[in-house]
Order: structure tokens, then sequence, then C-alpha cells
């Protein structure tokens, strides 16, 4: 998906913009919203995510509150006279799983999986992407160089393939580093963390090039402002829209890593609940338990779906060029 980061530049006026105002009287905030008001797709995309970070948050008193048992809880009463697991009735919303395991308990605690990677993988990403990025596009020359091509060589592997490698080798044993990445939910926030930095941090270096040369950069030289004060006080600011859009947009191709990781089982280690891993299980079964494969996935669907039309939503609501 192209981002369109090059037009997400603050110029004087937009959001954001280092010099001028966004409008008379209109905060970048109230613009921002106003715009976002605008586009009842967005909306609803936001109202979604705010739904699903809502129950991943209190998932111990939403499942309290439909009754059903915890997500890993065996109930007695699972199986029909075959010996299969029942379908969605109203003491299980979404039905058993061939463990005799509530599955409207388990998807309602995989979305705590889906966001922590999502979010947590993101944000490790974004600070790594951004600090390279900075570093390589302010001070150019051989830092460049050499910041650049190791980028160029990470970006040269399947993004896939690289993230299955490095979880399936700290998913055995002790795990990586000498144990300090235990199999787990530790191992796919580093995977996501690994293969993910690269592109923001290209991103952020073609857009401080350009920034490193405006007026407010020049002028904050000659006021005798240091290098780090350039960078995190002059330049960093002005990325925010750029990189706040692309961080939406990487959120929910981060939940999909993380449920093909699952899905392959070098992803969360059971019995913690993951949508991938889910559905993996439920593979071998739809045709006598669909809905067990169901449940997680049209819970995957919605939410991925969410996060892409609030990042589309947001790309447009901060485009400097848009009218107000």
């Amino acid at each position: 998906m192209s981002i369109g980061a090059s037009e997400l530049l603050h110029e004087p006026g937009s959001l954001g913009a280092p010099t001028g105002s966004a409008a008379p009287g209109r905060s970048s905030a109230r613009l921002l919203w106003s715009r976002l008001r605008s586009d009842p797709i967005t909306l609803v995309a936001l109202a979604v995510v705010v739904l699903v970070v809502l129950v991943a948050i209190f998932a111990p008193l939403v499942v309290k509150l439909f009754g059903a048992p915890g997500p890993n809880a065996v109930s007695d009463n699972a199986m029909d006279v075959f010996g299969s697991p029942k379908g969605p009735s109203s003491s299980a919303l979404f039905g058993y799983d061939t463990l005799g395991r509530d599955v409207f308990s388990r998807t309602v605690y995989g979305a705590r999986v889906s966001l922590l990677v999502g979010v947590g993988g993101t944000a490790i990403a974004v600070v790594l992407g951004v600090l390279v990025g900075l570093v390589a596009g302010y001070y150019r020359g051989w830092v460049d160089t050499l910041l650049s091509r190791f980028v160029d060589v990470l970006l040269s592997f399947p993004i896939l393939l690289l993230a299955l490698g490095v979880a399936s080798a700290c998913s055995l044993g002790k795990g990586c580093a000498g144990g300090a990445i235990k199999p787990g939910l530790g191992t796919v926030l580093l995977v996501v963390a690994i293969v993910n930095w690269t592109v923001i941090a290209r991103i952020v270096r073609g857009q401080v090039l350009s920034l490193r040369e405006r007026e407010f950069v020049a002028a904050a030289r000659v006021s005798g402002a240091s290098d780090l004060a350039i960078l995190f006080r002059e330049i960093l600011p002005n990325l925010t829209a750029p990189v706040l859009v692309y961080a939406t947009l990487l959120i929910p191709q981060n939940i999909l890593l993380e449920s093909a990781l699952s899905f392959l089982g070098v992803g969360i280690t059971p019995p913690t609940p993951s949508w991938g891993a889910m559905i993996a299980d439920a593979s071998d079964n739809f045709d006598t338990a669909w809905w067990y494969m169901v449940a997680p996935g049209a819970a995957l669907l919605l939410t991925v779906l969410s996060f892409n039309l609030l990042g589309d939503g947001l790309q447009d609501a901060l485009n400097p060029r848009r009218s107000r």
C-alpha cells in the first residue's frame, strides 16, 4: 500500500507546520478532527478499533459479563453424544473447540495478543526506524551510506521468510540472546521489530534529506543549536504526520504477521489464545466445527480492515494539500 509520505510533509499553514497556523481560530487538532468527522468510513473504522482495544483491555470483564468461562477452562458439557464439539448456543456464543474450551472466550483474549504485538511491535519498529532515518538523512556521507546499505540488505529478504527463520530459531530451547528473548510473545515482538523498522527508516531518511535544507533548519544552525537539538526539536516534529500514518498502516500488517507465525506454529506458545493459532487448530475440523475457524477469522478480518481504513483516513486528513 502506498503511503504517500512525501505528501504528508508539513507546510506553512498545514497540520503541525513549523510556521503559521492551521486556520484562523482553529488548532491543528480541531482541524484534524473536523476532517475525520467528514469521512463516515473512517469514523466507523475508528469506532471498531476503539471497541477492539476496549475488549482487549477488559477481556476478563467482557468474558464474565457474557457468562463465559476462562480461555483455557475445559467444559464438561462441550461435546455432543458423538464426541464432537458443540456449536454456538445460548450457553456458548461461539461454540467450543475440540478440547472443550469456549471459543468466544478465547477469541476475546486473542485480541490482547494481536493488539499487543501489533501496537508494541510497531512502536519498537518506529523508534528504531526513526532514529536510523534521522541519523542517515541528516549526516549523509559515509554514515548515510553505511546505514542505507544495511537497510538495503535487510529489505532484500522476504519479510515472512525472515520472520519465520528468526521466530523458528528463537522458539527452540531457551530462546535467543542467551535466553534474554524467550519463546512466545517476546520472540514475536522481536521478529516484528526486526522486519519492519527498515521501511520506516527508509521513509524517514528521505524526508530528512529534504527537511535539512529548509530555512528553519538553517536558522537553527545560525542560532548555534546543536545537531541533537536540530534533529529532535526542528526536524522530528515535522515527521509526525508521515510516521503516524505509516505506523497506523503497519499495525494491521504486524497483526497479520503474528497470526501467520502462530498459524505456522512458531508464534505465540500454547495455551495462550492467538487468532492465528486458533485458525490453525480449526483447519482440520472445519467441515464439522466451522464456528471454531469463523470466530477468530472474522475477528482478525474486522480488526485488520478497520486499522487499514483508519490509516487511509488519517492519510487524507493529514494531507496539507487537502482543501479546508
